[in-house]
């Protein structure tokens, strides 16, 4: 699904005028077609289905040790700065980080290329459990491992900007799949590794 950027900014157009201002006054004459172009490129990841995102960052080489010896080694990336948009008041969700964690299965992915997933799972109107979800799938289809743990810390604009108003108050989801979710000394490595 592409994104209509005509529609966008017609839709813009509208919502200036319902908020009582003149979207043809100086500061406000090209706000829709800047919208658009915002939303255009923070919406990225919503023009792609998690499987076509997987393949779009499947680059990976192989990894003959741990392929030998069946390893428990965790490969981590952690502190990727990410931000999203809550779908249910289009709200920011900001100073967010996210940690990827997985134990190949004969090879190993690009490191950059779990940060471009992590980052494309958020350019979506999203929750923030959904964002760890998604990026846990990505990461199975695209690494070929079972074994994914994904750990999300992020504030929201819907509950920093308005409504309570708790500006200091933090948001920590975790997915966990295949040997992360019941193994507890794995999670327990995973964790020392976290917070070094």
């Amino acid at each position: 699904m592409a994104i209509d950027k005509n529609a966008i900014k017609e839709h813009i157009r509208g919502l200036l005028i319902a908020l009582g201002d003149d979207p043809d006054r100086e500061g406000l004459k090209e706000t829709p077609d800047r919208v658009a172009r915002m939303y255009e490129e923070v919406f990225a990841g919503m023009n792609y289905s998690n499987e076509e995102i997987a393949h779009m960052f499947a680059k990976s080489f192989t990894d003959d040790f741990s392929a030998a010896n069946d390893s428990d080694d965790i490969v981590l990336v952690k502190d990727i700065d990410i931000f999203s948009y809550c779908e249910h008041h289009l709200a920011l969700m900001y100073d967010m980080q996210v940690s990827v964690a997985y134990i190949p299965k004969g090879r190993v992915l690009g490191l950059s290329k779990i940060a471009r997933i992590a980052d494309m799972a958020a350019k979506r109107l999203q929750l923030q459990e959904r964002i760890g979800a998604d990026i846990a799938e990505i990461m199975t289809i695209a690494s070929g491992s079972d074994d994914i743990a994904v750990i999300i810390k992020g504030c929201h604009s819907c509950m920093s900007a308005r409504g309570i108003k708790k500006e200091q108050a933090s948001t920590v989801t975790t997915t966990f799949t295949g040997r992360f979710k019941n193994d507890v000394n794995l999670q327990n490595k995973l964790y020392m590794m976290l917070n070094h």
